[in-house]
Parts: structure tokens; C-alpha cells; sequence
């Protein structure tokens, strides 16, 4: 039996009378939105509801499963601890699901904190289902740092447990919208807010969910949604079903978007499997960019998997343009995968005896050696996408007023520290951004004296 219907559903704490003491009143129309999702769930009588929270554990290369026989939760924390939840979980179902994706090497299961509380992304929907309905146990998951089409995978392979288990199940994806819609609201206002919430309502509500894939990671930080990763799950959870879609509210009226919508199976629908589509759209992509790339980009990829698949660096190759044997420079190789990053490294100044010395180490290191990701592996090679940024030489400035966040990278320095970051990346718009940024990475505190560097770059895709 394939999932009986999923919801997309917010979870604002102060939903809850217990907690809003009255501010629930200014979002009735979610409220009551809500209530009418728990009488479909309680109608349909499931076994098992699986929930994903953005506020579950979550790791950034894992997706972690809620352990353990049961769980208890409280909205104490919100100043309510009268309200509480035990529920029991469907460890058969959890144990399929990691069997599934350890037969996969999906990077998914119960690993990591073994016991937590049950969170509000959880307990917000679980206050409405339960004064309705409570015969069921629970699933319970995270999200994770990866892509959007891993989120989607995930979906998948929860589909294929609750197929085989041949379990009745209900899919609940938590997450708000925007944050970022109002200005009187407690995260201010960006443009892309209700952009966002616009953009996300119309896809849900025609359950377009191929198009999830659109929304960009830059795009969804500038918007400080917390939802679509779990959206996307559910997803996954729907992969290669008709459903019928119907948006029952969203409001905004809180400076964060709140949205319900109900997917309802209809059919099998082999026009549907939107992660094979998405994948066959990256693939041809990905061959146009390296039918189209310089030699920059060509000999860092060639680097990059040389190295993933030897473990050793290759040799300059007799291909090389004679201008990058002759010349030296910093250089910066980033690499993404699906739109996100995946590594990159770089060099300020030159390090090695010619620039493409330079790009060749750096490409290794992208793809071994940045520590915020797990080395690249053999399978993942195809769908990298790989720009070379070469370096001019650093200037130093005065003052911030002679950055300009497109044309110039920025080098902050304080005492033996010091951080970098190029010109012209998606998510960082104003020169207080990159300087913030650049001090982040490297490790200065803030308010610390600086001194700035400007630099121009030529980028090659």
C-alpha cells in the first residue's frame, strides 16, 4: 500500500493556545486550516504517520531517524509545560527504512543522538492530529545539509518501506514558509519573502513537484524559509503518483508564511518520477558546460578526477596552453553538485611554479581536502559542475567604501588571521556581507581591528 495522502503543514509554537494566549487569534484562518487536516486524518485512520522536521536532529550528510521504542515531549520551553506528547514509534518501519538505505549507501538512519525530546516542528502538527486522532505511531525525521535531489531520494526510499511493510500511512511535512515577509515581523523583510511563499503556494497547490527543484539554495537563504527540504521529502514520498492537490490556507500577516496543502493518490502516474527527470535535465547540462569550458576549467576537472580515482596528483598535461605554464597566480577552484557547493580551495598568492601547477593542486584539495565536506567520491564525479577563479594581485585599501561586492574579492587581516572571500557569489549583496563573511572564515572575532584588501578575478566556468 503506497502513502494514503501527506500535508504540507506549519508549525508555529504560538498556534497553540497554550502558548499564543491569544495571539493564535491573528492567524485563524491557518488554525482552522489545520483542524480540517486532522479530520481528513483522523478519517483516513492511519497506522503510522511519518513527520519531517526542520527542527528534528540534523547533520549535515546525514539524514537522521528518530530511535528507540517511544518518545516525550512538552512545550515547556514556550512556557507551556502543561501541554505534552508520548508517542510511540513504528520501529518496523524505521528499520526497513535504514535497511534500505544502507543497502543503497543512502546516508540515512537511526546513527548519532540516540535519545531527544520531541521538538516543536513535530508537536505542533501532532496537538492538532491528536485532539482528533491517536491511534497511530509515529515516524519521525530530520532534515539534512544535502541537496535537494537527496532529500527527494530519501522520499523515495521511504515510499518503497511503506509500500513493502504494506502500511496504511499518513506523510506530514512540517515547515514554514518565508520569514522574511513583513517589516513590523521578528526577522524583518526581504524581497525575496514573498516571492518565495508566491512561488512555493503556486507549486504545492497544483502539485508541481518537479519544480521544487527550482527554488535555488541562495534564493530560499535570502527568503529564510526553514520548510522546502521537507516538502521535498514528501516529495519523494509521492514519487510517480497522480495526486490531487488543494491548498486550504496561507497567510502572512506574522512576517512568516504559514501554508497547508493536502495531496491525495490517485493513480499511478509514470510522468511523475521527477527524480530521473531532474537528474537526465542535470546530466545534459552538465555535458553542454564541459563541451563549452576553457582550458582553466578542463584542467581542473581533469585534476579532480584523476585524483578521486588514482589517489594521486596528475602531471601537468602537453595540452596546456603555454600562457598557463608561463604565468603564476593565486587561484581559487570551487566545485558545486546539483547547485550546491561541494568544495572549493584556493590560493591567494602563487604557491607553485606555474598557474597550472597551481589550479591542478587546488583542484585535489577541493575534492579532498575542504573540511566542511567529506571527500568527493568516483560516483559523484559526473555531476560536478566546476568553475577556476584566477587571482590578481591583492591591493590593499582604507576603507570598505572601495569594495564593490561584484568586481572585487576581499582579504580581511587581523594580527595572524586572516579571510577571504571572491567577488560576485550568489547570497552576498552588500560589502558588510563579504566583509562579515571573510571574517567568519577566518576565524576573527567581530569588532576586531581589520585591515582590507581588494583583488580582481577572472572567473572561468
Amino acid at each position: 500500500m503506497p502513502v494514503i495522502a501527506a500535508f504540507m503543514v506549519p508549525h508555529p509554537p504560538m498556534i497553540v493556545p497554550e502558548v499564543g494566549r491569544g495571539s493564535e487569534s491573528q492567524v485563524e484562518k491557518t488554525i482552522r486550516a489545520y483542524e480540517k487536516v486532522a479530520e481528513e486524518i483522523a478519517a483516513l485512520k492511519p497506522e503510522t504517520i511519518i513527520i519531517s522536521s526542520p527542527h528534528s536532529i540534523s547533520y549535515s550528510d546525514y539524514f537522521h531517524i528518530s530511535p528507540g521504542k517511544n518518545a516525550h515531549g512538552s512545550f515547556a520551553q514556550f512556557n507551556a509545560p502543561q501541554v505534552e506528547f508520548d508517542v510511540d514509534y513504528d520501529t518496523e518501519l524505521v528499520e526497513l527504512i535504514e535497511d534500505k538505505c544502507s543497502s543503497k549507501n543512502f546516508p540515512a538512519g537511526c546513527l548519532g543522538q540516540k535519545k531527544a525530546e520531541l521538538d516543536h516542528g513535530t508537536m505542533v502538527p501532532l496537538y492538532f492530529i491528536q485532539k482528533k486522532y491517536k491511534d497511530f505511531k509515529l515516524v519521525r525525521t530530520g532534515l539534512s545539509g544535502m541537496d535537494l535531489l537527496k532529500h527527494y531520494e530519501f522520499g523515495t526510499i521511504i515510499k518503497n518501506a511503506v509500500e513493502e511493510l504494506d502500511r496504511r500511512t499518513v506523510y506530514v511535512a512540517s515547515g514554514d514558509l518565508s520569514h522574511k515577509l513583513q517589516s513590523y515581523g521578528p526577522y524583518g523583510f526581504a524581497e525575496e519573502g514573498p516571492e518565495y511563499d508566491k512561488r512555493i503556494m503556486e507549486v504545492c497547490s497544483k502539485a508541481q513537484f518537479g519544480k521544487l527543484f527550482d527554488f535555488d539554495e541562495s534564493f530560499r537563504d535570502k527568503a529564510a524559509e526553514c520548510g522546502h527540504k521537507s516538502f521535498v521529502i514528501m516529495a519523494g514520498a509521492l514519487d510517480g503518483t497522480k495526486v490531487d492537490a488543494r491548498q486550504y490556507s496561507h497567510e502572512d500577516v506574522t512576517g512568516v508564511g504559514y501554508g497547508i496543502c493536502s495531496f491525495l493518490p490517485v493513480s499511478k502516474d509514470e510522468s511523475r518520477h521527477f527524480l530521473s527527470q531532474q537528474l537526465d535535465a542535470e546530466a545534459k547540462s552538465i555535458q553542454e558546460k564541459k563541451d563549452k569550458s576553457d582550458s582553466y576549467v578542463k584542467l581542473a576537472r581533469a585534476s579532480a578526477e584523476y585524483y578521486v580515482k588514482n589517489k594521486k596528483t596528475m602531471e601537468v598535461p602537453e595540452w596546456i596552453p603555454q600562457d598557463m605554464l608561463s604565468s603564476s597566480s593565486g587561484a581559487f577552484v570551487s566545485i558545486h553538485k546539483f547547485g550546491a557547493l561541494r568544495g572549493c580551495i584556493g590560493t591567494i598568492l602563487p604557491t607553485r611554479k606555474n598557474l597550472a601547477e597551481e589550479i591542478i593542486c587546488n583542484a585535489v584539495s577541493a575534492v579532498s581536502q575542504d573540511p566542511r565536506f567529506e571527500p568527493v567520491q568516483e560516483d559523484e564525479l559526473k555531476w560536478l559542475d566546476i568553475s577556476v577563479d584566477v587571482l590578481g594581485q591583492p591591493e590593499k585599501i582604507e576603507s570598505k567604501d572601495q569594495l564593490d561586492v561584484k568586481k572585487y574579492g576581499v582579504i580581511v587581516q587581523s594580527g595572524f588571521r586572516r579571510g577571504l572571500l571572491l567577488p560576485d557569489l550568489d547570497g552576498v549583496d552588500t560589502v558588510e556581507d563579504q566583509i562579515s563573511i571573510a571574517m567568519r572564515k577566518g576565524g576573527i572575532p567581530p569588532k576586531s581591528s581589520l585591515e582590507l584588501f581588494r583583488f580582481q578575478v577572472v572567473r572561468h566556468y
